[in-house]
C-alpha cells in the first residue's frame, strides 16, 4: 500500500463490508507496522468517520457533506485525468451510465464543464452525490436508480435498482472499482454495490472501468467481472508496462490518461 491516502481508502472499505477492523490484521493485510496502522485510525477518528476501539475501529455514521468532503479530498490528480478521458469518450446524444465512487464523482465533475455535451444527453446513475452533482444542469437529464442507500458511499442498491437498470438500454457505462487485475476483473468492497455496477454494465453497448493505477494488483470482497462485461480500462500513465501488458493479453483495451494534462 504505497500511500497514506490508499491505506485510508482501505480501510473504510473494510469497514463498509464488515462493520470493524483490527490493528493487527490490517498490519498484516496492509504490510505496514501496527504502529503505522495506529496512526491511521487516528487519522480518521479525528476525520469523525470511524470510532476507535480497543485493538482497532468501528464504523461511524457520517452525514451526507461529511462523507462528501473526504471523497473530494481523495479525488487526485489521476482521477481527474482519468474522468477527462472518459468524457472525450461521450458523444452528444448518449445515454451514459455512471456507478459510484470517487473516479466517476470526477467523471461527472468533467462532464459538468462541458457545455457541447451538457444540452443532449441522459445521465443514469446509482449514485446519489453524482445526482447532485449533475442536477444544476437543466438541459441534461438525469434519471436515479431508486434503492435503498448505501451511507458509507451513497450508492443505491437492492431490487429497485435492479428493476429500473433491467428496463433501459446504455449506450457507454463508467464503472468505479476498489480494485482490478488482469485475472479477476474489476472488484468491490461490498456484495451488493458488485452486483448493481455489474449489472449497469452488461445494459450497455460498452462498458468501461475507470480506476488509477494503485488499484492494480489489489484486491477486495466482491467481484464484479472481466472482459465478460467490461471491453475497455481508462486509468493513470502510473501504470507499469508488464501491468498494462498483462491486461492487454487479457482482452481488454487499455487508455493511459496522462497526470498533468488539462483541458
Amino acid at each position: 500500500m504505497s500511500t497514506r491516502e490508499d491505506r485510508l481508502d482501505a480501510i473504510l472499505s473494510k469497514l463498509d463490508h464488515e462493520g470493524t477492523v483490527g490493528v493487527e490484521a490490517l498490519s498484516h493485510e496492509l504490510e505496514v507496522s501496527v504502529a503505522t496502522i495506529r496512526r491511521d485510525l487516528d487519522l480518521l477518528e479525528q476525520r469523525r468517520l470511524v470510532e476507535r476501539t480497543h485493538g482497532g475501529a468501528t464504523r461511524r455514521s457520517v452525514d451526507y457533506e461529511l462523507s462528501l468532503r473526504y471523497k473530494e479530498a481523495a479525488a487526485t490528480e489521476a482521477k481527474a485525468a482519468i474522468a477527462r478521458a472518459a468524457v472525450d469518450r461521450i458523444t452528444p446524444g448518449s445515454i451514459v451510465g455512471l456507478s459510484g465512487g470517487t473516479t466517476t464523482f470526477m467523471v461527472a465533475d468533467a462532464l459538468s464543464q462541458r457545455d457541447d455535451l451538457l444540452a443532449d444527453l441522459t445521465i443514469v446513475t446509482n449514485a446519489v452525490d453524482i445526482a447532485n452533482k449533475l442536477a444544476i444542469h437543466p438541459n441534461l437529464k438525469v434519471i436515479v436508480c431508486g434503492g435503498v442507500i448505501n451511507t458509507s458511499s451513497f450508492e443505491l442498491v437492492g431490487s429497485f435498482v435492479d428493476s429500473v437498470l433491467r428496463s433501459i438500454w446504455l449506450d457507454v457505462a463508467f464503472v468505479g472499482v476498489h480494485a482490478m487485475s488482469a485475472a479477476s476483473g474489476g472488484m468491490t468492497a461490498n456484495e451488493d454495490e458488485a452486483y448493481v455496477n455489474r449489472l449497469m454494465a452488461e445494459r450497455a453497448d460498452h462498458a468501461v472501468v475507470v480506476a488509477d493505477s494503485s488499484k492494480y494488483g489489489r484486491k477486495a470482497f466482491a467481484t464484479v467481472g472481466g472482459t465478460d462485461v467490461f471491453e475497455a480500462i481508462i486509468t493513470d500513465d502510473h501504470l507499469g508496462d508488464d501491468d498494462r501488458e498483462e491486461l492487454t493479453a487479457a482482452g481488454y483495451d487499455v487508455e493511459l490518461a496522462p497526470l498533468g494534462e488539462s483541458r
